[in-house]
């Protein structure tokens, strides 16, 4: 190990105490492959500036609470092991202390090994911010139902919620699917959400699949791993399966059937989008990212940080003979978590089967007084296919949501109202 190496690798330990992950990757990266710009005697500038101030695009001030839990390395995931939280402290000693770091030692041996070297809990709470409030409770009007129920198939099993409300007396004007964000729950997503009460208005039925702990260890759903971002593979075959048994329980087409998502949530709910048009009529993504954007742990910060490599390839699966998805996209133009350039990215892709388009912007503020900018992008028939909100000043938490639970920002817009009058006004 030669001077230059050694003096990158206390570098990247540095980062790592700092909670400066992606830059840590960077210097690591370089090391291995030789390419360290280190002088071995500059071993006082460990706290260089971060990577994404150094090229020419605008600066990223990443969460420093988004970190990867340690990876588990082998063919088969260690168990998961009950964990108990300490509550969130804006004192950066109490953050360090609950926080979980791999040893460089091993990051280094991982790093060699490849890709392949990473199982399931690879991302872990890289979307969420360290430290979460009390369980919020579900409130369930008399005459309504939240029901727990599973399904399985051969991809795997998952339990779920499902809110069928008391207003309902015959088929459901509609299905929403919403998938939970990292270290989320289907209890704490109805709540933060608030879409049981607009389940309540429109007679929906809303259904809340879980991820678990053993198959990601902060419960995050798999987006930016290969095999779970392919038809009829994986937790896309779970979730579709789901979603198909549901529909056909109560009578629900396709034109009335879609997915929403937070976050690690909403790129699956991109995903969902992308490979089951067939299923889906329209999607919600909310600070989440364009299917196809990563296909591992390195890849997949990238894409948060809006440095993304990739460019996300359109699925060829039906593209004739099925309607296209229609999008509607949120992200706060001050997430430190999921960089807003991926709302973009979203929408390209819902317009990229579009042969021409030009999308009409307009600007409002909330009834807290937030500011946004809203596109829509229509087809010929003066339809909204797409429709991207950028909310000022609001970072990575669901817009408009209920502070009771968990990565919910009050200030607005409501997300979930607008996203429910998407989804059931195809004529908007």
């Amino acid at each position: 190990m030669n001077e230059n190496f050694a003096t990158a690798m206390r570098q990247a330990t540095e980062h790592t105490r700092a909670a400066n992950l992606t830059e840590a990757t960077r210097i690591i990266q370089e090391a291995l492959a030789g390419r360290s710009s280190i002088p071995a005697n500059d071993a006082s500038k460990a706290d260089i500036v971060p990577a994404a101030t150094q090229g020419a695009r605008t600066p990223f001030k990443a969460d420093p609470n988004a970190e990867i839990i340690e990876p588990v390395v082998g063919s088969k995931p260690k168990p998961a092991q009950p964990t108990t939280e300490a509550p969130f402290s804006a004192t950066p000693s109490a953050a360090k202390a609950s926080r979980m770091r791999m040893p460089l030692a091993e990051t280094l041996r991982v790093l060699r090994d490849g890709k392949a070297g990473f199982s399931a809990p690879d991302l872990s709470s890289a979307f969420a911010p360290l430290g979460r409030q009390a369980k919020a409770s579900v409130e369930i009007p008399v005459g309504a139902a939240f029901e727990t129920r599973s399904f399985s198939c051969q991809a795997g099993t998952r339990t779920y919620k499902l809110y069928r409300p008391a207003s309902l007396s015959g088929a459901p004007n509609g299905i929403i699917v919403m998938l939970h964000g990292c270290k989320q729950d289907p209890d704490d997503f109805a709540v933060g959400t608030g879409m049981n009460a607009l389940a309540e208005e429109h007679g929906l039925i809303v259904v809340y699949p879980g991820q678990t702990s053993g198959h990601n260890a902060s419960s995050c759903w798999n987006w930016f791993r290969p095999g779970d971002q392919m038809r009829d593979r994986g937790e896309p075959a779970i979730l579709a399966g789901l979603t198909q048994e549901i529909a056909k329980e109560f009578g629900v087409g396709r034109d009335r059937t879609f997915v929403a998502g937070l976050s690690a949530g909403g790129a699956m709910a991109a995903i969902m989008g992308e490979i089951y048009p067939d299923i889906f009529a329209a999607i919600g993504v909310h600070s989440g990212l364009a299917y196809g954007s990563a296909n591992d742990v390195v890849s997949a910060f990238a894409a948060m940080r809006g440095d993304a490599g990739r460019t996300p390839t359109v699925s060829r699966n039906f593209a004739s003979a099925t309607p296209p998805v229609r999008t509607i996209v949120f992200q706060g133009r001050a997430d430190h978590t999921v960089h807003a350039s991926n709302a973009e990215r979203i929408m390209t892709m819902a317009t990229s089967r579009m042969e021409s388009h030009v999308p009409e912007a307009s600007n409002g503020r909330s009834s807290d007084g937030r500011s946004f900018e809203r596109k829509v992008v229509k087809d010929g028939a003066g339809r909204i296919v797409a429709e991207c909100w950028m909310i000022d000043g609001a970072g990575h938490a669901w817009s408009g949501g209920d502070a009771k639970g968990s990565y919910a920002d009050p200030k607005g817009p409501d997300a979930s109202r607008e996203m429910t009058r998407f989804f059931l006004d195809s004529k908007n």
